[in-house]
Formats: C-alpha cells, structure tokens, sequence
C-alpha cells in the first residue's frame, strides 16, 4: 500500500504537468475520456448480452417417404402460412379464438443454437467487434496524448523546467524585481504625462495614501502563494494577494493592458517612495545566496535547453501522429455506420438440425451499439478538429523563437533577450496557460535583474566598514586595498576617498562610474585578469589622477582600450602575451601610445621578439624600460636607438649572446640589466666606453666565462654584478674603476681574490659566496674601511685574518659553509655586527670568548639568531621580502 506521503509528490508533479499544458491539450484530454467511457460502455453491454435472436422464415419440410408409422404425426410442424388438416371438423368459433401468428414448434435449445450460430456467421464484425476497437483505439489516443511529457528525451528537461519555475515564483527577489520594475515603469509614465499636461496642484495625501499602502504590502510578500503551487482546479476560488504589484491577479484572461492599469500608483509625486527602491525590500543573506544560485541554475538549463529542440519536435509528431490515428479511424468507421441493422437474414447450414433453411434475426444491441458508434464519431471529429488546430497553430506561429514582447510593451525589463529552441517552445506553452508565469521566470533571464542582485548584495557583504578593515598600508605609506574574485565593483569602494593604492584580481565585471570622482587619493591601479570598463564621466576623472597601472592580462585583446587615453600615466606594466607566433613583424598588439605624453617608466612581461617600434611615440618622455620576456629570444633591438634619454634599461630572459649594439645610442643611460640571458663574452664592452653616465651594470645568471681588461673603460661604474657566471678568475683591470661600491661576484669559480681588491676603497658590499676563494688578501681589511656587508659564505676558507677588526663599519658578515675552526676574538671590535650581523653556525660561534659572544649577541632575538631566517643582509646577495613586496601573483594565491 502507498502512504499519503509517498503519493504527494506524483500528484504535485501531476499537476504541475497541466501548467504546460494548452486549452485544446486539457479538452482533447476530456474528449478522450469521454470516448473511453463509451467504448467502456459498449464493451460492457457486448460481454453481458453477447447474442441474437432469430426465427424461421421458410416451412418445414419433413419428406420422410420410407416410414408409414403413425408416430410420424407427431413430427409435424405447422407453419403460419400452412392451413388445418382436413380431418379436423371446422369450427369458425374456434378458428378466430387461435392464436395467430407462426408455429414453429422449436425447442428453446434449437434457438440458442441457431442464435449463437447466426451470431458469428450473419452478424457484420463492426457489430461483433466495434467496442473492443474503440477502446483499444481510446486508449492509443490517451498515451498519445500526453506523449512529449513522458518521452525519456524531453522529460528531464520538463522536469527540470518547472522546478526552475517553482523557485522562480517562491523566490522573495522575484517580487522585488517585479515591483522595482513596476515603479520604474510609473516613474517614465508620469514623466511622459507630466510633460504632455500643463502642471497641476498635486492630489491631496489622504487620496494617494491608500493605493501606495496596498503596492507596499504586495511587494513585501516572499511569493510563496504562487500560482505555480498552489493553484485549484476552480478559477473562481479566492486566490491569495499576488506578492509583486505586478502580478495582482493570477489568472491567464489578464492582458498586458489591464496589468498596466492595475499597477499604476495614481499619485503625482512618486519621490517620496520610489527614490529608493531598494528600502521597499531587504533580502537577507540566505535569499540572496539562493537567488544567485537561482540565476546561475537558470543560465546553465538555458545554454542546454537552448542547444536543441527535442521538445518541439516531439510534441509535433505526437500531433500529426494523433490527427493521422483521427484520420484512419473515421475513414474505416463511417462505412461502417451502413452495415447498422436492426434485423438480417441468416442462412445457417444446420437444416436437418432445425429443419428451417433460412431466419430473420435481430440483434439485441443495435440499437444502442448504433448510438454509442455516432457519439464516438462525434467526440471523434472534435478531437480531429482540435488537432488540426493544434497542428495550424504549430505552424503558424514560431514556436522555435520567442520574444518578451508583453513585457517589453508593457515597460518593464526590456533587457530580458530572446530564447530559441526547447526553451522558447516551454514558454509559449507555458503562456497558454498563464502568461504571468513567465514573467516571473523573465526575472531571472534579464541582466539588469542579476546586476542589481549582485549590487545588492555585494552592498550587503562589503560595506563601507568592511572595505576600510581590510584596507593596509603598505612600505611606502600608501593606504592599500586588494579585492579578489568578486563579481563586480562594491558601491561602497567609491566612498573611500584616502584610497590610494587599488588592486582588483579575477573580477569579472568591474566597471568605474562617475562615482570615482569621490576617489580623491587613487593615484595606482592593479588590474590582475580584470577587464574594468570605464564609463565616460569617470573616463576624465581617471585621466586626470591616475599615475601608476599595473595590467596582467592572457591575450592582448583583454587589455581596456581606455588604457591608452590616460594621459598622466606615470608608470604602465604590462604583463601578458603580447605577440603573435606568426613572425616578428606581428609582435606587438597593444596600439598607440601617443596619448600617453608623461609616461616615464614601461615595464612589459610578455615574448616580444622586437623592440615595438610605437615605443617610439613616447621616446622623448621615457626614462626607465623593462623587458621579462619569459625565455623568447629577442631578435630585433633597433627600437632602442631612438630612445635617447632612458636612463634605464632591463632586457631580463630574452637570450642575448652578446651585447646589443644599439646601446650605442643611449648616451644618457646609468643603468644597465642584462640578467638572465646568454651572454657567453663581454667583448662589447669596450663599445660601452662613452656611456659616461653608466654606474650600474648586471650581467646576473649569464654563461660568461672570462671578464676582458676592457671592463676598466667603465670608469662611472659603482655597481657591477657578475653572480651566477663561470668565471675563474678576475683582471687588474678590474680594480682600476675606484668608484666602484658595491662587487658581487657569487656563484662563480673564484678560487682567488687579487691583492689589487685594496684599490677599492669605496667598496662597502663585497659578494663572494658560493666560489672556491681559500683565503682573503690581507689589503681587503686594510685599505676597504668602509666595507659594511662581506658575504664569503660557502667557500674554502680556513681560517679569518685578525685584521678584520679594522672593518669598524662591518654590519653583515656571513661566513657560513666554510672549514673555520675558530673565530678570531677581533670579531668583537666590529661594532655594527650585533644584533644578528654575524652569520655562521652555532657550534662555531661558541668558540668566541663570552664577552665577545654576549656582545655580539646583544639586542638579538632570543632564538634562531644565526638561523637562515635572519641571515639575510639588505643587499643584493642577500634580498630580503617583506610581506608588504610580494609579488602580484603571490598574493592573489594567498587569497584564494
């Protein structure tokens, strides 16, 4: 047995099924039903009264000439036409007294024989046999009927659609959409009036006051009343209030006309209420995480739905399949109606049985067989007619395409686009029985509706108070805020008006409205894979304040166009693929960059194969260029002589095997960065002689293997980095540039340090780290006094000059992974190596004295001193990152 419980559900789904159904669908179900009956009926009176009933029509001949018993007498039948015997005396009296008639003298069994007989031989087969084709029929036309709903292809879709649909109508933001839309839709109505009128006093209050009442409570109703739920099969039952002014009543005989008059609010200042229609309803935060499920369920079952039409074309067989069963069935039933008779003739072959050649017969249902027969045939047209109806309809209308029409008629949500396929056909079902129903699905198809939820609710989520908790600052004194994966821009980002430093990552659909203007501080702007647009008045705006951009994009289709427009721009990066794989005439994609008149620092992150030769448009302004071009081989640098006053320049992983020679060109560069490359000599750079101004070069992580004398022509050089090369040994030359400050030289194969390094007197950081030196030159402790950072950690030392004490201004000094057996107690005149400026293990350390070992040890922190974590000196040998300066990418992982 089933429980009320488990039956539910199958009546819910039932009838949610009849919402989809037409007008001429629900009739042509009761016609079937109706023709069911009948045939039921017909079936039944067939199987209780299945015979007929017959009489002789031809005398009885007993021509029995071999036997003259006198029992033969009593064999002899009298017909009706035959007359008395002779022998019997006349009697007038008595012949008027007979009965009259025919005297057949048939014995009750000879009838039933010869009717049973005569049933199967003389009775017509549409007699015998109608009702069990008319029932068989009905029920062929009842599982047709109802076919698209049931077929393994579309009901999963059906199904889905109307529990879509459910949730649409018990959906709170469905009311709200609906009615913000309603007083919208008020609003241009009463601008429209009021500029066709002259102006009028206002109405007085007590007159608006009510209308205004009554919109207000039906917009705060959830909608769970809705007339997908809970609608009776009787359309004059009461029907609860409709929870959006624009869906007062439920019924599907509304037009779009009377919507339109029942929700206008009749007052002439809609100020007082509308200015905000966002204080009329609050969603909470559960219904506002369900109606952004809601849209996205929504969005995905149209992108299936919309990818075939299984549906329609279903449900267009299912009715030329019904109107060819209508068809066939009239075609072989209306000669039937002919062979009707209430008597036949029977001519049965059992004469020495009952001694009678032919009967009359009548059968018994004709007569109602007849009139069942006509009132199926009846009901039968009707639901041909009702088919061809159907089938006009189908291919009348395009039903493949529909379009919002009421709805954009009648002024509310115009945005709601055009659906195709399955998903149109649902809906112009679904309008047949209640137009109203796919309004309040439309809510959930129109971009504007999704737009104001997400508002919403990102209102709700990141307040004004939220976004200043989470705002830093950063080492520079710059107030920060970094918003990650968001689907658009809170509207409380633009209140921040100290805001100085803005960086979005992943969101989708950011967009800056005139409301940055209240952004007085923004000066940088990170977009990490963010394409923001920009509305023209706060084009301006941004034109006017924004100095530093920072764009990470995948294809340079996704860079915003007004990017180039931003004519203060200080600083642009740009990382991303920049280039095509086609050839070098196609490796940039950016565009002009002519509008960008104060541009002075470009970096670019991409695999360019040329210097792009629109660079030039902002040659005369641009002073520091960087190129990390991800390990693709820069083959044309001639773009670089036109760009005389760079004072910077960075070619970082771009596979040089020499040095460019349009370096030439740059008479005002100081700074040179070749790191990461495959610079196997330094020839050039004896080329390099005139750049007066040159004071830093690095050739980092390069495969050089000898440094020429020539490096001595750099005289202005204060920073040369060497790390990460193959070099094994180092020129005098070297030593003669006597403004050299700062030498790193780790990770090479140095086995020596020249005397000569005592000519440097200005040197204040020394890198020898990871080489193979054995011992230090006497003179470095001697003449280098202002040395301050020493780093000859992982090398072959074995022992520390005493000298070392005159290195007053020693603050790091790493000598970890050597062969040191001992400290010299000297270590202890170094007054700036306390606090953790010595670096070396601990058991090494303990071989200091312990007044040397507590001095060295003072203001340091109590544990992991000389651990790796504090190991790391302010220099390039050793870079320190603090949390503030990780990179861009390492923060949006944090974050996700």
């Amino acid at each position: 047995m089933f429980s009320l419980s488990e039956l539910a559900p199958l009546n819910q789904h039932q009838s949610r099924c009849k919402l989809l159904k037409p007008w001429w669908e629900v009739f042509m179900d009761y016609l079937v039903v109706l023709m069911l009956m009948a045939s039921v009926l017909a079936c039944t009176e067939q199987l209780s009264r299945d015979r007929v009933v017959c009489i002789p029509l031809d005398p009885l001949v007993t021509a029995n000439t071999n036997d003259h018993s006198p029992s033969t007498s009593r064999d002899v039948v009298l017909t009706p036409s035959s007359k008395p015997p002779t022998h019997v005396p006349g009697n007038s009296p008595n012949l008027h007294s007979a009965a009259r008639g025919r005297r057949t003298h048939l014995v009750y069994q000879q009838y039933v024989y010869i009717s049973q007989v005569c049933y199967h031989e003389a009775l017509p087969l549409c007699s015998r046999f109608f009702p069990y084709m008319a029932l068989l029929q009905s029920l062929v036309l009842v599982a047709s009927g109802s076919f698209w709903l049931h077929f393994p292809h579309t009901s999963a879709r059906i199904e889905h659609f109307l529990a879509i649909l459910a949730k649409c109508c018990e959906s709170p933001w469905t009311s709200q959409a609906l009615s913000h839309a309603a007083r919208q839709e008020n609003i241009q109505e009463k601008e429209v009036v009021e500029e066709r009128r002259p102006h009028k006093p206002p109405p007085s209050s007590s007159s608006s006051l009510p209308p205004v009442t009554s919109t207000r409570r039906s917009s705060i109703d959830s909608g769970a009343d809705s007339p997908l739920l809970n609608r009776s099969d009787s359309a004059s039952s009461a029907a609860p209030p409709s929870p959006c002014p624009s869906t007062l009543s439920c019924t599907s005989t509304m037009s779009s006309a009377s919507l339109g008059s029942q929700v206008h609010v009749p007052f002439s200042k809609p100020s007082f209420m509308i200015d905000n229609p966002r204080q009329v309803i609050c969603l909470d935060k559960s219904d506002g995480e369900q109606a952004r499920a809601l849209f996205e369920r929504v969005r995905k079952f149209r992108s299936h739905c919309e990818s075939s039409d299984v549906i329609y074309k279903v449900y267009l067989a299912q009715t030329i399949f019904k109107l060819l069963m209508v068809t066939l069935i009239v075609s072989y039933t209306i000669p039937l109606l002919g062979n009707f008779s209430f008597t036949h003739i029977c001519h049965p072959e059992e004469r020495a049985l009952v001694g009678y050649t032919t009967f009359e017969c009548i059968h018994v249902l004709s007569c109602l067989i007849r009139k069942l027969l006509v009132a199926y045939l009846t009901l039968l047209g009707l639901y041909g007619l009702l088919n061809c109806y159907t089938l006009g309809w189908i291919l009348h209308s395009s039903l493949r395409q529909y379009s919002f029409h009421s709805l954009k008629e009648l002024g509310s949500l115009r945005d709601v686009p055009d659906l195709r396929n399955d998903l149109a056909f649902l809906l112009h079902m679904l309008d047949q029985y209640d137009p109203l129903l796919a309004q309040r699905l439309s809510v959930f198809l129109s971009p504007v509706s999704e737009s104001r939820l997400l508002e919403e609710n990102l209102e709700r989520h990141w307040g004004e108070e939220k976004l200043r908790a989470i705002t830093s600052v950063d080492a520079e004194g710059c107030s920060k805020l970094q918003l990650v994966a968001l689907p658009r821009l809170p509207p409380a980002l633009f209140t921040l008006s100290h805001l100085q430093v803005l960086k979005l990552e992943l969101i989708t659909d950011a967009r800056f409205t005139a409301q940055v203007a209240n952004m007085t501080s923004l000066r940088e702007l990170h977009l990490y894979h963010c394409t923001a647009a920009v509305d023209p008045s706060a084009l301006g705006i941004l034109q006017e304040r924004l100095e530093v951009l920072h764009l990470t994009f995948t294809q340079a289709s996704e860079i915003p166009s007004w990017v180039l427009s931003l004519r203060s721009l200080h600083e642009l990066h740009l990382s991303g693929r920049l280039s095509s794989d086609s050839g070098v005439g196609r490796s940039w994609a950016l565009g002009s960059l002519r509008q960008l008149r104060h541009l002075r620092v470009l970096v670019i992150r991409g695999v360019l194969q040329r210097i792009p030769g629109e660079l030039c448009e902002v040659a005369c302004s641009l002073v520091r260029l960087e190129i990390y071009n991800e390990g693709t081989r820069l083959l044309v640098l001639t773009g670089l002589k036109r760009m005389v006053d760079l004072t910077e320049l960075l070619l970082q992983d771009c596979q040089l095997e020499r040095l460019p020679s349009a370096l030439l060109a740059l008479t005002n560069l100081r700074s040179l960065n070749l790191q990461h490359n495959n610079l196997r000599t330094l020839e050039e750079l004896l080329s390099l002689a005139h750049l007066r101004r040159l004071s830093c070069l690095r050739l980092a992580f390069n495969r050089v293997l000898a440094l020429p004398a020539s490096v001595g022509v750099l005289r202005g050089l204060e920073l040369l980095d060497l790390s990460n090369n193959q070099l094994q040994s180092l020129p005098p030359a070297l030593f003669t540039i006597r403004r050299l400050r700062r030498l790193l030289l780790a990770g090479n194969l140095l086995e020596e340090l020249p005397v000569e390094v005592k000519s440097l007197q200005l040197l204040i950081e020394l890198d020898l780290s990871r080489n193979r030196v054995e011992s230090l030159p006497p003179g470095l402790f001697n003449s280098c006094l202002e040395l301050r950072i020493l780093n000859v950690a992982h090398n072959s030392l074995s022992s520390l000059p005493r000298g070392i004490a005159a290195l007053s201004q020693l603050c790091r000094l790493d000598l970890r992974g050597n062969s040191l057996e001992e400290l010299p107690a000297e270590l202890g005149c170094c007054s700036g190596l306390h606090a953790g400026g010595l670096q070396v293990e601990d058991w090494l350390f303990l071989s200091l004295p312990p007044n040397v070992r507590d001095f060295l040890s003072r203001s340091a922190p109590p544990s992991g001193t000389y651990s790796e974590d504090h190991s790391r000196p302010e220099s390039d040998s050793f870079p320190y990152l603090s949390p503030t300066q990780w990179s861009f990418s390492s923060a949006l992982e944090s974050q996700i």
